[in-house]
């Protein structure tokens, strides 16, 4: 499906959106592993959250879908049974990247697969790791999906993060559970610390110019209920929305405030944007809070991004770059935009072009020059924080916006576009 984007007149929004997906994952997953009975509510409804599930259920996992949420039957850290059939990992990386921490201990051989766009995307990050550890990891040489892992005995190590990533993390602190003895994962830049949270027997070492996290292998997880906040990726969305169109009054109830995720927040007041937090509190692992943004009449301060600051903001880049049409924005030292659902630096830059944006790109990022948007056809890319940041450009840019292959937006958020009900349409292809 394809949407068609007409310039708005402001949005007057009291919602609360659906539940984290980095959460998510990970919540069902640690069920997964708990000895007992979980429940989890708000959990997301995007497709890629609905691949960890399907995977789950191959595994041998119980899965019921109550009207309070998801009971989720975990079986211990090895009760896992063998699929007879490769697991599907659909896009969702998360999936392929963190099932693999936990297949890689157990005791039987598993097959991951995913959709073409997954199978791009590079898992030698998760592969060479495992393979100190123990595990036997057979795939392409270029390592991409499919993968084979043949569960073995692991053993703890003590390994220095080549790349800042939340999923490479998350993958080896699950199979740090399943070893013997003290896995500790060395990190100098912070990623999104949702798995530490989580997880029973971590500690967490913070120094000057790193931080090692530690997990003991064999610690049993006990079940848990747990409500899983709204995800403030998506959120950004609605941010950027209230900012930039003019009366809008945008209120989100329940969102993460995890502070590996409030970087964007902090970039946007950086800017000058106001941003009220409200309702603060601590509930399931995370701090959460009810934000209210009001469109706003001054000019924005211009943005330059880069270093450490950039894996904590990795997936709200691309909506970023829509705001700083309004700004200017420079990013560098993102060039693990490149390996997301699709390269989304080519992507931003090439869409702003077609919009009417003066952009420049770089091998590691991309600088934007304040503009006046133009409404063009542009691609998703069959991704759907590309499709979903272009929905927002095309809220404020004169004329109509076309986004191809929109319905893509269901990966994370199905429900996106009927928020803006009013300004799009959504044809056939």
């Amino acid at each position: 499906m394809n949407a068609i984007i007409s310039p708005s007149n402001g949005f007057q929004l009291d919602i609360q959106l659906p539940g984290d997906k980095s959460i998510s994952h990970r919540a069902a997953l640690i069920a997964a592993l708990a000895e007992g009975e979980s429940m989890i509510t708000n959990y997301s409804d995007g497709r890629d959250c609905a691949s960890t599930l399907n995977c789950l259920r191959q595994l041998g996992i119980k899965i019921d879908e109550t009207r309070n949420g998801l009971k989720i039957f975990g079986k211990g850290l090895k009760g896992f049974s063998v699929s007879p059939e490769p697991l599907d990992c659909g896009n969702s990386g998360t999936t392929a990247r963190l099932l693999a921490g936990i297949l890689a201990g157990q005791n039987f051989d598993s097959i991951l697969t995913g959709d073409e766009s997954l199978s791009k995307r590079p898992m030698n990050r998760i592969i060479e790791p495992l393979r100190l550890m123990g595990a036997g990891i057979n795939g392409s040489s270029s390592g991409i999906l499919p993968l084979t892992i043949h569960g073995k005995k692991l053993k703890a190590i003590d390994y220095s993060m080549p790349v800042a990533s939340a999923q490479v993390k998350s993958c080896l602190l699950l199979a740090g559970l399943l070893a013997e003895g003290k896995t500790v994962i060395r990190e100098t830049a912070t990623t999104r610390d949702h798995t530490e949270r989580m997880l029973p027997g971590i500690t967490v070492d913070r120094h000057e110019t790193s931080t090692d996290i530690s997990i003991l292998g064999g610690t049993p997880i006990a079940p848990r209920n747990m409500t899983i906040p709204a995800d403030l990726s998506s959120a950004a969305f609605f941010i950027v929305v209230a900012l930039l169109i003019q009366d809008s009054n945008i209120y989100l109830r329940n969102v993460t405030l995890n502070p590996t995720r409030t970087g964007f927040l902090e970039i946007l007041k950086s800017a000058g944007a106001m941003i009220s937090i409200e309702n603060k509190s601590e509930k399931n692992y995370e701090p959460v809070g009810d934000l209210r943004i009001i469109s706003q009449t001054g000019s924005f301060k211009p943005l330059n991004l880069s270093g450490n600051l950039i894996p904590q903001i990795i997936d709200e880049l691309p909506i970023l770059a829509v705001f700083g049409t309004r700004t200017g924005i420079e990013v560098r030292d993102a060039k693990e935009l490149r390996y997301k659902e699709t390269d989304r630096i080519h992507a931003v830059v090439s869409n702003l072009r077609a919009m009417n944006a003066r952009v420049e790109e770089f091998e590691d990022g991309f600088k934007i020059f304040p503009s006046m948007l133009h409404g063009a056809v542009v691609e998703s890319y069959g991704d759907h924080r590309i499709a979903m940041s272009f929905a927002v450009a095309g809220l404020f840019a004169e004329g109509t916006t076309k986004i191809m292959n929109a319905d893509c937006v269901n990966i994370s958020f199905p429900d996106f576009f009927k928020y803006f009900h009013s300004s799009v349409a959504m044809t056939k292809l």
